[in-house]
């Protein structure tokens, strides 16, 4: 889930609640939200999470790099 991948990239930043509520300029309690995925952040956010945080929005969403379109069946 999305909380968990915040909570994952914090940490490996090594940064607070806090700090990530200021620098997105949210509360803390919004960001402590995410995390517990009792909601999610407004899409509006998510590019410049994932510019903070150095990822792409596939890796903050814990999607895996999609396989080769050969690979697919045929429907998606």
């Amino acid at each position: 889930m999305l909380g968990n991948q915040i909570i994952r990239l914090r940490k490996e930043k090594g940064i607070t609640q806090e700090t990530l509520a200021g620098v997105l300029g949210v509360s803390m309690q919004a960001v402590s939200k995410w995390e517990n995925d009792s909601c999610c952040p407004d899409i509006g956010l998510l590019v410049p999470m994932a510019d903070y945080f150095g990822v792409t929005l596939d890796t903050l969403f814990g999607r895996t790099p999609p396989r080769e379109e050969s690979e697919y069946s045929g429907n998606l």
